[in-house]
């Protein structure tokens, strides 16, 4: 009656596969997408990648989105046009690597995060699998945060186990801090131990901050906070609510950060004072954990301002960018989730109580057919 249609998600993993990783950030800068060759474990194999920067139309929607409660039809059109842009992304990486695209055979999707409220077992990252699996003709890995909340986790940070694959051989213990809209840190301790967690805001304050105050998308080179002095008394009080007395595993919330008012400061002492809070906030999350970390290794957009960098410096005894490493910081989380993707089609776990708080070790993601 019916021809028989291939199933797209039946992939035979017993070793490296090709994978395309996509990432978009609570910044909302664009879509980051990256190839990677792995089998999901600690076989990695770098390609590259690159971002396809949002136009102001779409940006500012996805702002819009994420801050405030829009219109369900609106939400929809918004996904539609997030997923044409992914793959744009995708189109635009595989003319970059056209030998090594050839070969991809799964996509590892995020979706852009409009909501995550995990006290209230809560999260949405918009983005239509189906739609993108139609359009770039492979198989789509996504929804990979619901089934961790299901199972009693906060549905995030993701990348921790991501992280020990690529940091295991380094001397122990060592810590891996992503900053993003939200900083995150992956710390690795002897015997295989895993702790992780965000830890609070990363550049997302300071991101609104350029952004409001300056008439800047950011504060790129740190040319504000350069120029201004922290106030004690408002990262004091900043710190003094109850997300950052919590221990990790812990995930943050769109309302974890309201409170943090720098409105009274001119525009360059409320830059610096939210690199302040951001760099005081790692601190006090990895004081309390097992051992202090021998190296911090930074990734994610925060390493590339210079206030931040040193206000952790100022605390650790070695801090460095993994692009010291040869790796990313651009796109590390691109590549996490196309290592992600082949993970699940493996059905491997992506996180475990010690990295989201989730009761047992979880295999995450949905796959397209």
């Amino acid at each position: 009656m019916f021809d028989v249609i291939q199933d797209r998600s039946a992939i035979a993993v017993d070793g490296p596969i090709t994978a395309i990783g996509l990432m978009s950030g609570t910044s909302a800068d664009g879509a980051d997408a990256a190839l990677l060759r792995t089998d999901g474990a600690g076989s990695i194999e770098f390609v590259g990648g690159l971002t396809l920067s949002y136009d102001e139309d779409l940006r500012s929607r996805l702002l819009e989105a994420s801050q405030h409660d829009v219109p369900l039809t609106a939400l929809l059109v918004l996904e539609r046009d997030v997923t044409d842009h992914h793959a744009k992304a995708i189109e635009k990486l595989l003319k970059k690597y056209p030998q090594q695209g050839a070969d991809a055979k799964v996509v590892g999707f995020h979706g852009h995060t409009i909501r995550h409220i995990p006290d209230e077992r809560l999260t949405m990252q918009i983005g239509n699998p189906w739609q993108l699996s139609e359009s770039v003709g492979l198989p789509v890995v996504a929804d990979f945060r619901r089934g961790d909340i299901a199972a009693g986790g906060q549905g995030a940070p993701l990348a921790a186990m991501f992280h020990r694959a690529l940091f295991a051989s380094e001397k122990l213990p060592v810590a891996v801090l992503n900053l993003g809209g939200v900083a995150n840190v992956t710390w690795l301790g002897p015997d295989d131990a895993l702790i992780s967690g965000d830890t609070g805001p990363g550049c997302g304050l300071l991101d609104e901050w350029a952004q409001e105050m300056a008439g800047l998308p950011h504060d790129q080179d740190g040319k504000l906070a350069l120029r201004g002095s922290v106030d004690d008394a408002v990262v004091a009080a900043a710190l003094s609510a109850p997300f950052f007395a919590r221990a990790l595993p812990k995930a943050a919330d769109r309302y974890d950060f309201d409170h943090v008012d720098v409105s009274m400061l001119s525009v360059e002492d409320g830059a610096a004072t939210l690199c302040a809070v951001t760099a005081r906030a790692v601190v006090e999350a990895i004081d309390r954990l097992p051992a202090k970390p021998g190296t911090l290794w930074v990734t994610g957009g925060g390493v590339h301002h210079p206030v931040i960098m040193q206000m952790l410096g100022e605390h650790f005894d070695s801090v460095h960018s993994v692009d010291e490493r040869n790796l990313n910081s651009e796109t590390l989380e691109a590549e996490c989730f196309a290592w992600l993707a082949v993970r699940r089609l493996r059905g491997l776990p992506i996180t475990a109580p010690e990295t989201t708080g989730c009761r047992e070790p979880r295999c995450g993601g949905a796959v397209t057919c």
